[in-house]
């Protein structure tokens, strides 16, 4: 069996008695890895990867001199004083609801290790979804159950009803109908579906007798959703079986330092600092994130999140204005920092066209300068980008190339 991502060889392998197809496990073996932005394009003006545009917001306390730090001791296990500024930070009582790991990655990981057995039970995901839910539901060798969103928008964009919402009936028929499932992943505001799954919807399944594992809401988009009360962490008080995942990489702008979160009770917060490696977060990360959540580095963001905000509205306004050109209506709640729009048919017949939008998507990037992501693969996104909100001056440009794509292609 050839491994993805290493080129057939027919050298001979040695020692002659060993087979790497036997030493391997046949989940591992047969892993299609996740699949991130930069392993399609790394130059260009970068609308791709949902990463903040303007950058981080850190105002240092001290002269910052990343090499003056005691790089030649293990970091603290622990990190009790950013957890606690993260706990003020979500309203939470203290460190103990805190977890921190290596990206979110590291939390989703831990969590299907820690509650789904390997070969015997299940995880939950609502596609379309975070890709990583399933490629680490693969590597466990835990099974997955898919429960679509709510796909059509005849009910309007997000909100209880409306496209890419949660269909609470259907998780709950899944629950019932396989026991095995220990976890569930819902994602609010969605990737890539950029919508919000109401608060009722959740309590809904929390509140569930028949499912006793744990539900995971990854929330890493959650600071571009405006108000604080669309959060499912005001719901942690209320609920044990209930993780809240949420990242310093998206509103915060520090997606190079991967550090993630996970909200919670204390017993499961308790399990993941039982289970996870003595020195995860490094001494460099800890620095920078511990200053990116003081007083003044929060203002700046807060600053710069608005900036944002008022850029997709914008953005939103002048893709609607490339309707003639075959732009459709931007689908799903518009609550991150991105928009999915449709790129239609040239014949005019309304309707989204996967060949179209991939050729957009090419042209773009090679013959533009500009990368986002196309996701008309994706379950509800038929013909469907993806285009991360820019600076004013990237925003600009994306319009200026994307119409000269449209108007040839």
């Amino acid at each position: 069996m050839p491994l993805h991502g290493l080129p057939a060889s027919s050298a001979p392998l040695q020692p002659a008695h060993f087979d790497i197809e036997r030493a391997v496990r046949p989940n591992i073996l047969a892993l299609h890895p996740y699949r991130c932005a930069r392993d399609d394009y790394q130059h260009g003006v970068l609308l791709d990867a949902n990463e903040n545009a303007l950058g981080h917001s850190i105002v240092p306390e001290t002269q910052d001199d990343t090499l003056a730090l005691p790089l030649h001791g293990y970091p603290d296990p622990s990190h009790p004083g950013i957890k606690a500024r993260i706990a003020a930070l979500r309203g939470l009582p203290g460190p103990q609801n805190v977890f921190l790991g290596v990206g979110s990655d590291e939390v989703i990981d831990l969590l299907q290790r820690v509650c789904v057995a390997p070969g015997k039970e299940k995880i939950l995901i609502t596609p379309p979804t975070y890709g990583m839910y399933a490629v680490c539901a693969q590597v466990n060798d835990v099974g997955v159950v898919k429960v679509p969103l709510q796909l059509g928008g005849e009910h309007g964009e997000g909100g209880e009803r409306g496209r890419f919402s949660l269909r609470v009936d259907e998780v709950k028929k899944a629950i019932d109908a396989d026991p095995s499932i220990r976890l569930i992943h819902l994602c609010s505001p969605g990737n890539p579906t950029g919508t919000l799954i109401s608060l009722s919807a959740i309590r809904s399944i929390l509140e569930y007798p028949s499912f006793t594992g744990v539900v995971v809401v990854d929330e890493a988009y959650i600071d571009f959703a405006g108000a604080t009360d669309h959060s499912a962490v005001s719901l942690i008080s209320e609920f044990a079986n209930l993780v809240v995942m949420q990242t310093l990489s998206k509103g915060f702008g520090l997606a190079a330092i991967r550090l993630g979160i996970a909200l919670a009770q204390p017993p499961l917060i308790q399990v993941l600092t039982n289970t996870k490696a003595p020195y995860n977060v490094s001494t460099p990360t800890a620095t920078l994130a511990l200053t990116a959540l003081s007083p003044a580095s929060l203002a700046l963001t807060q600053t710069k999140i608005q900036t944002l905000l008022a850029g997709r509205a914008g953005l939103l306004t002048s893709l609607a204005g490339l309707a003639d050109l075959g732009v459709g209506p931007a689908i799903g709640g518009n609550d991150a920092n991105f928009v999915v729009v449709p790129i239609l048919s040239r014949s005019g017949d309304g309707r989204p066209d996967n060949k179209r939008a991939l050729a957009v998507y090419k042209s773009l990037a090679e013959e533009k300068g500009v990368v986002v992501r196309y996701r008309g693969g994706e379950m509800g996104c038929e013909g469907a980008i993806r285009i991360t909100v820019g600076s004013e001056e990237e925003n600009a440009f994306l319009l200026q190339k994307l119409k000269e794509v449209l108007t040839v292609l």
